[in-house]
């Protein structure tokens, strides 16, 4: 049996070194905010070679516009849109998605915990799937300062998207766990490591078919939906590594922590 738990030091490393790189480039560089949120001009052209791009203007003054639009002429493509994007949708987004991220934190901290009869449970499958979205937003906060990456309508999708993905995979953990603990003569990091040992090939297979299919579809697919892929893909690594590598240990941490505090009391 592999002791999974002997490294939680360094699973926990890992995880904040990458958490403070994307928070330090979150404080300093921010947000390549796209015209969905700032308001602006989405355009989509039709090229001679068959393929359409979308390019996205922050706001634009008439003559610029029609420069854009003679540009793309010369170069012979057809204009399949062109709309003007308000800011108004982009604030009420940015409220509706706080909205939602603290309404299903708040859903999955209290159904695990009633499911598993522990506020324990409950709060690290939360705190797992915290991480994964401090994770990718530091993520795309890097990828928008070096390679243009914006946070759109789309980003937005793909992060309320990968939080049902990360607390699937820890749930399938803690359930393993809780049929382990019906068991007598084993402590909690044996039960922890046995879950893992047994659970760890299963979700590395289903997590590898989403990855190779969001590889395709960022080699293959289309710019508008390259970022999309990015973000889900993002997700999906950092889910699958959250699972194990966070959420169990915050789990076993916790228990061990509080059993000594309970040791004590009793001295």
């Amino acid at each position: 049996m592999i002791n999974w738990m002997k490294f939680r030091w360094l699973y926990l490393l890992i995880s904040g070194t990458v958490i403070i790189t994307g928070a330090f480039s979150m404080l300093k560089w921010g947000f390549k905010i796209g015209v969905d949120f700032t308001g602006g001009v989405v355009a989509e052209y039709k090229f001679p070679d068959g393929k359409n791009q979308i390019f996205k203007y922050s706001v634009l003054k008439d003559t610029e516009i029609e420069k854009i639009r003679q540009n793309f002429k010369k170069q012979g493509a057809t204009e399949v849109s062109f709309e003007n994007v308000g800011p108004s949708i982009g604030q009420e987004l940015i409220k509706k998605t706080i909205y939602a991220l603290l309404i299903s934190a708040t859903a999955i901290l209290f159904w695990v915990a009633y499911q598993f009869k522990s506020i324990k449970f409950g709060i690290s499958a939360t705190l797992a799937t915290f991480h994964d979205t401090l994770v990718l937003l530091g993520t795309f906060s890097l990828l928008g300062h070096f390679f243009g990456a914006e946070i759109d309508f789309l980003f937005v999708t793909a992060m309320l998207t990968i939080l049902s993905f990360s607390v699937h995979d820890t749930i399938v953990v803690f359930d393993r766990i809780r049929e382990m603990r019906k068991k007598a003569g084993a402590n909690f990091i044996e039960m922890a490591n046995n879950a893992l040992s047994e659970t760890m090939v299963r979700s590395l297979n289903n997590s590898f078919t989403i990855i190779f299919m969001l590889i395709a579809l960022i080699l293959i697919g289309g710019e508008s939906t390259k970022w999309f892929a990015v973000a889900l893909l993002i997700g999906t690594i950092s889910g699958t590594y959250s699972s194990p590598f966070v959420a169990v240990p915050i789990l076993v941490t916790w228990d061990e922590v509080s059993r000594k505090l309970k040791s004590r009391k009793n001295v």
